[in-house]
């Protein structure tokens, strides 16, 4: 999710209870391969405890997938980013299913699902550059102004390592309930197409097990999980402990992000007012919140931020 799963985020998640697998934010390939590649270079910033972790991308130029595959496999990102040597990214996904009205507008994401000889290029091109030195992944939805599986059917055709699907049309949004049934319809064409391709599902799980569940009944190999995660930071352990956190336990979480987000981005590589999006997941469910929250979303930096965090409750 942009601006949500950076570094910061996944290392509070890992330290509450750690995924079997990460993704980045989705970071553009013709943004990587021009002038603006410094500034994009945080969406793909991590730490050696943040594994395995799936580099997830997007763009419109075929040759940029190849690039920017090429340098995320032969470590040229990890390099960049000041990692020790033999630690790297472990995957590459392609987002071809985030509907967001700018990205459709002009010709990616969900928008690749009307256009497929560029699909197929991006992910020919995608895979040329990884030349199987690293796993390719794509993310995507079931249609885009209707269920079309004939593109689940396209998409399973590449070989692709992974298939995540939400089981959404990009004109649907979120509008209307994840249509599971679905996703596994895909897993059955995943049977006869491309048997040894895994399939992820995604959308509205908000438990783990949930999650267990729906993928023991339509026999996926796996859950994705995105917005579920902002209802329970320790959504991912066997028995989660946020229903019986105290305000001061909340409060403290959250102090331990701000603090973390100012010790990574001393450099103000990201405004302080993108901590706004986390303030409800932790500084909720008790007497106070509201107006707790209030104060702190109208802060304008993170010392400021610390400064109302460390005051009493109550």
């Amino acid at each position: 999710m942009d601006d949500v799963t950076d570094t910061v985020f996944r290392r509070i998640v890992a330290d509450c209870a750690a995924p079997d697998m990460y993704f980045t934010e989705f970071v553009n390939v013709d943004g990587l391969q021009s002038e603006g590649r410094p500034r994009l270079l945080k969406k793909l910033r991590f730490t050696e405890g943040e594994q395995p972790l799936i580099a997830q991308i997007w763009g419109k130029n075929p040759d940029n997938f190849y690039k920017t595959a090429q340098q995320i496999a032969d470590g040229t990102f990890a390099r960049e980013l000041g990692l020790p040597e033999g630690v790297n990214f472990a995957g590459v996904d392609l987002n071809m299913g985030c509907p967001e009205k700018t990205a459709v507008k002009h010709g990616t994401c969900s928008a690749l699902m009307n256009d497929r000889p560029l699909a197929a290029q991006v992910i020919d091109a995608t895979l040329k550059g990884l030349d199987g030195r690293l796993p390719l992944s794509v993310k995507t939805r079931v249609g885009f102004n209707e269920v079309d599986m004939t593109w689940i059917e396209f998409l399973l055709e590449k070989k692709l390592n992974m298939l995540s699907i939400h089981g959404r049309t990009k004109k649907q949004m979120s509008a209307v309930p994840n249509n599971w049934e679905l996703i596994g319809q895909a897993r059955e064409l995943r049977d006869k197409l491309a048997p040894d391709t895994l399939i992820v599902g995604n959308g509205d799980v908000l438990t783990r097990q949930q999650g267990l569940e729906l993928a023991q009944q339509y026999k996926l190999d796996g859950i994705m999980i995105g917005r579920g995660i902002f209802h329970d930071p320790f959504l991912f352990a066997e028995q989660s402990p946020w229903q019986d956190f105290t305000a001061q336990q909340r409060v403290d979480l959250y102090k331990k992000h701000v603090q973390l987000f100012a010790d990574t981005w001393q450099n103000r590589e990201r405004a302080v007012h993108t901590l706004n999006r986390f303030c409800k997941v932790y500084i909720q469910s008790f007497d106070g919140a509201k107006e707790l929250r209030e104060r702190l979303m109208a802060a304008n930096s993170t010392d400021e931020l610390l400064s109302i965090l460390n005051e009493p409750l109550g």
